[in-house]
């Protein structure tokens, strides 16, 4: 009687479920409406076209693997999982060995290093913003990155931290010219190839993120998060 009652409220809810709609159209028009907005702007600017299809594929690639800085740093303290944590450590190490082939690359030839330029002061500003910034990304549910796809998701919140990430980007741009000036680069610039040389650096890099791919490893199985 029992397994019947169960059997007969199963179809209930299988009736009760509306179809998914078939979503490959949609997929077809947004690849199109794409490739359409390339090559008009290409008509104007190639590199706006270029920004504009790595922006829509890195768009595409950040929401399918749910890749954000805010949860590598929230998830171990919330669910004590560590899987983007240790996803955003091995993102680091493979930037960190493309980078220094780079630029190594053109410091062995003689030309100036890019990037050379931001390598920005470290001072206690850096730690003071760094602070604030974790905490106003961890209430607004999303870094940089992560509001910008749950934008594009539909998600209200993130809507609204954007409309506020847009006010407070401006707003730092206007001072920022003054928070240079007095705090800023009051900080040490440091590269590390200067210290260490390429190798050391690389090493010394490589060495400190492996330490912490351990750590937050160890600290899952601590914690015994379930992905």
């Amino acid at each position: 009687m029992a397994e019947q009652t169960n059997t007969a409220s199963s179809r209930r809810s299988s009736a009760s479920r509306k179809p998914k709609k078939n979503q490959i159209p949609y997929g077809f028009l947004t690849v199109a409406f794409i490739i359409i907005v390339a090559l008009l702007l290409n008509l104007k600017s190639t590199t706006v076209a270029f920004f504009w299809l790595t922006g829509n594929i890195f768009g595409f690639i950040l929401q399918k693997g749910r890749f954000c800085f805010t949860a590598s740093m929230r998830d171990p303290y919330l669910t004590g999982s560590t899987s983007i944590t240790r996803a955003v450590i091995v993102t680091f190490a493979v930037t960190t060995i493309g980078f220094t082939a780079i630029k190594y690359g053109f410091a062995s030839s003689g030309m100036p290093i890019p990037g050379m330029s931001y390598v920005a002061p470290i001072s206690l500003a850096t730690v003071i913003g760094a602070f604030i910034f974790g905490v106003g990304m961890v209430i607004a549910g999303g870094c940089a990155s992560g509001t910008l796809m749950r934008v594009g998701e539909g998600f209200i919140m993130n809507t609204i931290a954007f409309l506020f990430f847009m006010v407070g980007s401006l707003w730092g741009a206007h001072d920022f010219g003054w928070w240079k000036e007095n705090f800023i680069s009051k900080g040490s610039s440091i590269f590390l190839p200067d210290i260490f040389g390429w190798l050391g650096a690389v090493v010394l890099q490589l060495g400190v993120l492996l330490i912490l791919y351990v750590v937050a490893e160890q600290y899952e199985k601590k914690r015994g998060a379930s992905h």
